[in-house]
């Protein structure tokens, strides 16, 4: 099943999400502050070209307060934005009982593009 709803969701706009993850993920990466913000923009990359099976959970970190702080300046520069996008969507696609779970995907998708430092995709 997973299978068939990564396929949808790369028709239905999930490459253009992809794209546009790895596109900011580059653009962060010329950059030396940028460069842990890129790379949680690829995180979000790898999920977003294919969310069906897979989970968002904590890892276990040792840093102590660098996830706080780094997910803090995250969220100022542009994650809530990401995040509010993803809710938006996920409002559109709830609309329908097709598109309930590529809702769910994005609502998935939101919960990493607010915090993303110190999660990981399983």
């Amino acid at each position: 099943m997973s299978i068939i709803g990564n396929i949808l969701w790369i028709l239905l706009g999930g490459l253009l999400i992809f794209f546009q993850y790895l596109i900011g993920g580059l653009i962060l990466c010329l950059t030396i502050i940028g460069i842990p913000f890129g790379i949680q923009c690829f995180k979000l990359s790898l999920l977003a070209l294919m969310p069906f099976g897979r989970r968002v959970v904590p890892r276990k970190s040792y840093t102590g307060v660098l996830n706080i702080v780094m997910n803090i300046i995250w969220i100022l520069i542009g994650g809530i934005w990401i995040a509010i996008t993803h809710v938006i969507l996920a409002i559109i696609f709830a609309i329908t009982i097709i598109g309930i779970p590529f809702a769910k995907q994005h609502v998935k998708l939101a919960s990493l593009a607010l915090t993303p430092f110190g999660k990981e995709i399983q």
